[in-house]
């Protein structure tokens, strides 16, 4: 059961724990170093305490941040005067590792690659924000001011079902935690500014026939046969792509599963057709939900699973001034992620981190250091307001 509060446990400074067990993390060091430390931290999902620990305490090292804990999300904070705050949140779990830890180097095709599970799914995101916060710390040693403030928020049980989700349970317990005028979340992709993301609604076409010996099917009504109607009405639908807010957005309604028939010798008198809708941010669930609806209309329809997505809000100064540092043109971001979070708070929120989103999950996960090194640069320069490309690499 989910604790509405935090654990004492959890509320307890890292420093009060058995030191033996929080991995020490460099977070000055080099930034792929960072990466690599963290992927060799195993963080699958429902066992996060270790790594949580391990940041608590290098973020707790830190002066000038204010550092809070809730379960195994940890956030740390600048308070000061700047005008304006923007948040930077990564995911600390993994799936399951499939002998891809401890982490190691590569080099292909000149380019050097840290491979490890998490690599691209998120540590090395992660590691680019808990470098910023460091180099955010030694800024405001210097008596140096920031163009914004800054929140870090690290969190558990993003791979998993989503009521379990720390950053769903922050917004929660701690809604003052999460507060900003945008977010970025560490995603992976490629170094370049997704923005927004697609909202995502799964639903079940139910068919009923009526059941018979095989041997006598005149006698029954085939349910699954039935379905060739649903197949027919998804192959032949055409689906949306879409702009909106100036970046290209495409749909999909896809047949995900099919179950029916329990016997060899019996006609079905019951078939499921599992439906799963990927829609453009423009729509709402209820305007998604509508459509499925007039699809597939003079079929029954149950809508299983929900969530909206989110505009790129790229017309938002401290959205635009990232997608100005990374020097790249921003694209959709096609698939649901957690910025629809922040969304559903009002708050514009784009995807940003290394690694190709298509390594996600597969047994040779591998992010190219470069572009952990980039998108470090690139969050620093942004924060500073430094004002010039950094990731523009021509």
């Amino acid at each position: 059961m989910e604790p509405t509060e935090p654990t004492e446990a959890a509320q307890a400074p890292a420093r009060q724990r058995t030191a033996a067990t929080v991995p020490a993390l460099d977070l000055g060091g080099d930034v792929v170093d960072l990466a690599a430390a963290l992927v060799d931290v195993s963080s699958v999902s429902g066992d996060e305490r270790a790594l949580a620990d391990a940041v608590e305490a290098a973020l707790r090292a830190l002066p000038h941040l204010r550092v809070d804990r809730d379960g195994d999300a940890v956030v740390a904070r600048t308070i000061g005067g700047a005008p304006s705050r923007v948040l930077v949140a990564g995911h600390l779990d993994t799936v399951p590792i499939a002998d891809n830890v401890p982490s190691r180097r590569e080099l292909r095709d000149g380019r050097e690659w840290l491979v490890g599970r998490g690599s691209v799914d998120m540590k090395g995101g992660v590691a680019t924000q808990l470098a910023l916060a460091a180099a955010i710390s030694d800024h405001l040693a210097t008596g140096a001011s920031l163009d914004r403030e800054v929140t870090v928020v690290l969190y558990d049980h993003e791979e998993v079902d989503s009521a379990l989700n720390g950053l769903g349970r922050l917004a929660r317990n701690h809604p003052g935690w999460l507060a900003c005028d945008a977010a970025v979340l560490g995603e992976p992709t490629s170094a370049g500014v997704e923005g927004g993301c697609q909202g995502t609604l799964r639903a079940e076409v139910r068919l009923t026939g009526r059941a018979a010996h095989s041997a006598r099917a005149w006698r029954g009504v085939n349910a699954v046969h039935a379905a060739a109607g649903v197949l027919a009405r998804l192959t032949a639908h055409e689906p949306r792509v879409v702009d909106v807010d100036g970046l290209t957005y495409r749909e999909g309604l896809q047949a995900v599963g099919i179950t029916g028939g329990h016997a060899g010798n019996v006609v079905p008198d019951a078939c499921t057709v599992t439906v799963n809708h990927r829609f453009a941010p423009d729509r709402d669930v209820a305007a998604a939900t509508d459509h499925v609806r007039e699809v597939l209309e003079g079929y029954e329809v149950v809508v299983t699973d929900a969530a909206g997505g989110a505009r790129p809000g790229l017309d938002r100064p401290e959205v635009a001034t990232l997608v100005a540092a990374s020097g790249r043109e921003p694209t959709a971001k096609l698939g649901w992620t957690d910025v629809a979070r922040f969304a559903d708070a009002g708050v514009p929120a784009v995807n940003y981190g290394p690694g190709d989103p298509l390594a996600c999950h597969t047994d040779d996960e591998a992010c190219a250091t470069d572009e952990i090194r980039e998108c470090a640069a690139v969050l620093l320069a942004w924060v500073r307001g430094d004002g010039h490309a950094v990731g523009d690499r021509g």
